[in-house]
């Protein structure tokens, strides 16, 4: 029997308040290092990130697809595993914001959303090789962030070596708006696909939709719920990963912007989910690292790195526990 449609709804409204707190926690990523670099104001620079957010929301489904169906069946598990991944994942996104952490969505998505299964049906519930393709995935982005923001730093500084600083200040204010802008939409197209791949599932496990098709309606709530976020802006995270991690100059934000875009639009349209917090952050230490290896503050990077290891156990066992906590509402 398919679950209550009063508690398909309730997963829908946790799905697009988790999509809220994401947009929150990643407002950084878009925007920290334009910001870092004064080209643009932290309100202009806000707005911009919100409307290509929503523009971004657009760009494919393909991610959702495969949040919905490559973890766990949506047609084995019920809203109150979703349920307990969304509570999961909603205060570990507050709680890291707040802190200032530019901790994964992804990874505590993925998390709890693999905890509360586990408490549902246990391990045999899962899909592991889809599970262990995207943690491949997560991993490797930011090294390939890094690795591309660094040769393009490089190439920069071949480049512009002859040309007065001051010059090259100048050119790149424009060119890294455009690449800030770049990095709105591809977060977009990464992130807000997360909360459409939950609400689909949450579709299918209630019993109004048989297949991972995700409905116009779910990507334009997700997309306005995602801007919603962006606009409010995290500026712990914003102060963290635009000033604290590396001291960046406007061609530092743009060879860091334009790799993370690049590398998140194309994994997108593949449709692997990657964290957009991790690309960026990994292609920041990149070009910092291009400039010479101690511009890096690596006490900063090394916290950050510790937020990212303890997320996928962290929320997991918070998924699994409010599994525990919510099974009565099973019928």
């Amino acid at each position: 029997m398919p679950d209550p449609i009063w508690l398909m709804i309730f997963v829908i409204a946790l799905a697009l308040i988790f999509d809220f707190t994401n947009g929150w926690h990643d407002t950084a990523n878009a925007i920290a290092t334009v910001v870092g670099t004064r080209t643009l104001s932290p309100t202009k620079a806000i707005i911009m990130a919100a409307v290509l957010n929503l523009a971004g929301a657009f760009f494919s489904t393909e991610v959702a697809k495969t949040i919905g169906k490559d973890i766990v069946d949506p047609k084995v598990i019920s809203n109150v595993v979703l349920v307990a991944a969304l509570l999961s994942v909603i205060i570990w996104n507050v709680v890291t914001v707040l802190m200032g952490l530019p901790t994964s969505s992804s990874h505590a998505l993925i998390g709890s959303l693999v905890g509360a299964a586990v408490a549902y049906k246990g391990f045999a519930i899962l899909k592991i090789k889809g599970i262990i393709t995207i943690l491949i995935a997560l991993i490797v982005s930011p090294l390939l962030g890094g690795l591309l923001a660094f040769l393009v730093m490089k190439l920069i500084r071949v480049i512009f070596a002859d040309t007065a600083p001051s010059k090259v200040k100048r050119i790149f204010r424009p060119l890294q708006i455009f690449s800030s802008a770049f990095m709105a939409f591809s977060h977009g197209a990464s992130d807000a696909q997360k909360a459409m791949g939950i609400i689909t599932m949450a579709l299918v496990a209630g019993g109004i939709q048989s297949e991972m098709k995700v409905p116009f309606w779910v990507m334009l709530s997700a997309g306005l719920a995602m801007a919603l976020g962006t606009a409010i802006g995290g500026w712990k995270v914003i102060q963290t990963i635009g000033s604290r991690l590396s001291r960046l100059e406007t061609p530092h934000g743009f060879a860091a912007e334009t790799s993370a875009a690049l590398l998140l639009a194309t994994i997108a349209k593949i449709g692997v989910p990657v964290s957009t917090t991790h690309t960026i952050t990994g292609s920041i230490i990149g070009v910092g690292a291009a400039e010479r290896i101690k511009s890096v503050r690596w006490s900063v990077a090394g916290k950050i790195i510790s937020a990212w290891v303890l997320t996928l156990p962290g929320t997991a066992l918070m998924g699994y526990l409010f599994y525990l906590a919510l099974r009565v509402l099973e019928k």
